[in-house]
């Protein structure tokens, strides 16, 4: 590949030392940036591509730390219920899953990451129904076909409506079944490379859902495989009630007794912590997925971003299921991650390059890939976000992570994943939106067409 150079733009580095540039530049060799600094680039002595970045904001790509692409398939459902409400209305819908539903959905999500900024996400698909085909390779090759990197979270759920959870019995894997496919996945998708476009985590989904036997043979599986953990945890004050009720416990405590916590774990919610739970977190060097728009969407409450990242714990941003955040717009989380900390600290609780620092490096900590991802700094992987703010919506704020975080979204000039174009000038480049667009409406409608 020829050296690309972006000149003449604004750089908002989020490397540890906030380095910003208000007119520099960006240099790009085989899928890793070699260079950033202020004013102009060097002129290069030989063939190379040069991109006009006035007018612009280039930042690390966003990274997405929890999703559920299936879910795209299922928008506009249960809109005013709880969350347990909201899953117990979903899950006979999420019976009629199959492979080509799962491909199409995840697809379409993905395509939208992407035009919003994303250039990594992390997906939990934890629903498999048993004549649904191989939904997970139906998920690894959606992300393939888009092109941003994917964190393919194998989930789980082994506890059915007969033994406590929630999902009906017919929805729910054996643990041992459970446990072999979820080895299986990492065996067949994990790629340890550092430019790895695809890895796999290992992911039961809930307390709610999955026996203790399952959490724990999860972890032990992960640790043998040396690959990461997640499941939700702490969203409701309904978890908290029943953990409370069936384990003596609160979910953290519960997570930590299961060998749930450590720098080895990202955890999606985590809304409803005691101090002493948000010290654990910290201490342990736990993740925490914070979901903003849809934690609003299901009313569950306000999530204590500050005082986890005090503690030292890694916040990252995610979307969630597109069945509880219709919109599933990476960057619209930065604005809703900064409103939400105010309305619960004040106007000091989170700053606008605090917030792109939770959509880019928290979300790369999260996911294990600091040293890869999450900063613009000679090495790492080009993953860039170029951000028009040249037009009206944004005239007049002289601030460029002002006009990213405050105002509205703006247009992606160019979306680059190891130096790859996948967005531009607005525009997918990997896939037609219009085939995505043909597809999921039609995996959308067989698939309500099952209830």
């Amino acid at each position: 590949m020829t050296p690309t150079i972006l000149d003449g733009v604004a750089v908002a580095t989020v490397d540890a030392a906030g380095t910003e540039h208000a007119f520099g530049h960006v240099v790009i060799e085989d899928g890793r940036i070699t260079a950033v600094g202020p004013g102009q680039a060097p002129k290069p002595t030989g063939p190379h591509t040069w991109i006009d970045g006035s007018g612009c904001l280039v930042t690390p790509g966003l990274v997405n730390t929890h999703h559920h692409l299936y879910q795209w398939a299922t928008r506009g459902i249960a809109q005013d219920a709880t969350l347990f409400e909201w899953l117990t209305t979903l899950y006979p819908v999420w019976r009629g899953l199959d492979a080509e539903i799962t491909h199409s959905a995840a697809s379409a999500g993905l395509a939208r990451l992407a035009t919003t900024g994303c250039t990594t996400a992390a997906d939990h698909h934890y629903v498999y129904p048993r004549e649904g085909g191989d939904q997970f390779e139906a998920l690894v090759n959606a992300g393939k076909r888009i092109g941003i990197r994917l964190h393919a979270i194998r989930g789980s759920m082994d506890r059915g409506r007969s033994h406590g959870g929630l999902p009906p019995d017919n929805l729910v894997e054996d643990t041992e079944a459970a446990l072999i496919a979820t080895e299986q996945a990492v065996n067949d998708h994990h790629d340890t490379s550092p430019d790895a476009l695809i890895r796999v985590a290992v992911g039961p989904c809930s307390p709610f859902s999955v026996s203790p036997e399952l959490m724990t043979g999860a972890a032990e599986l992960a640790r043998a495989k040396g690959v990461r953990l997640h499941t939700h945890l702490a969203e409701t004050i309904d978890e908290e009630d029943q953990c409370q009720a069936e384990f003596g416990c609160t979910p953290t405590e519960y997570a930590e007794r299961l060998g749930w916590l450590g720098d080895d774990v990202w955890l999606a919610h985590t809304v409803h912590l005691s101090s002493d739970a948000v010290k654990r977190l910290g201490a342990t060097g736990t993740g925490s997925a914070h979901c903003p728009t849809s934690n609003g969407r299901l009313g569950t409450g306000i999530a204590p971003v500050r005082d986890l990242l005090d503690a030292g714990a890694p916040v990252g941003l995610g979307v969630d299921g597109a069945a509880s955040n219709e919109s599933c717009g990476m960057v619209e989380e930065l604005h809703q991650a900064l409103l939400q900390a105010r309305q619960r600290g004040g106007p000091k609780a989170l700053d606008a390059r605090e917030a792109l620092w939770l959509g880019t490096m928290g979300g790369a900590r999260c996911l294990g890939r600091d040293g890869e991802i999450g900063s613009i700094e000679p090495g790492k992987l080009a993953d860039l976000a170029v951000w028009r703010l040249d037009g009206l919506d944004h005239a007049g704020i002289d601030d460029p992570l002002a006009a990213l975080v405050l105002g509205p979204q703006p247009r992606l000039k160019l979306l680059l994943v190891g130096g790859r174009t996948v967005v531009d000038d607005g525009e997918l480049r990997t896939a037609s939106e219009t085939d995505l667009a043909r597809d999921l409406r039609a995996a959308a409608k067989r698939l309500k067409g099952t209830l």
